[in-house]
């Protein structure tokens, strides 16, 4: 495959799984809210964290990178991702605060966005790269053949 094609097929990789993600988060902070009513937050923060990692995920795989279903072993690993980026943008913000304890919303936004968007990228990565790998296509050998002949041959 040329490199230009395969920038571009990377490149759509990307915008798929940066507008399921931002798709998903939207939905999950939609939840949390009415979740909130009913139970305490911290709850309805752990109930939407897990549903909107499993659903990502899932739509991840199947769309963004085209894997079909990611299995409990992709679940895992996606959830790994997310705790590393909730671990990175947490961090990014307390360091905020111990750095500059009077900043105001827009910089915290601004550092949280950016650490984000960081965590998004290495995430992107992450799954494509390791989690849900292109697999390399097989090469048909006859396997009913082959198994055939080793009974045969047993």
């Amino acid at each position: 495959m040329n490199g230009l094609r395969l920038i571009r097929r990377h490149a759509a990789a990307f915008v798929r799984f940066a507008g399921l993600g931002s798709g998903v988060t939207l939905a999950a902070s939609a939840a949390l809210v009415l979740l909130s009513q009913w139970i305490p937050w911290m709850a309805a923060n752990v109930l939407t964290t897990i549903a909107s990692t499993v659903a990502a995920t899932e739509l991840h795989a199947r769309v963004s990178f085209g894997h079909g279903r990611p299995g409990l072993a992709g679940h895992l690993k996606s959830a790994a991702t997310m705790a590393v980026g909730w671990l990175v943008t947490s961090a990014a913000v307390g360091a905020l605060a111990a750095l500059r304890p009077g900043a105001g919303l827009v910089l915290q936004q601004t550092v949280y966005l950016s650490a984000t968007a960081l965590v998004g990228i290495g995430r992107y990565l992450v799954l494509r790269l390791s989690v849900f790998a292109e697999r390399a296509p097989r090469p048909r050998t006859g396997g009913v053949r082959l198994r055939a002949a080793y009974d045969a041959a047993a």
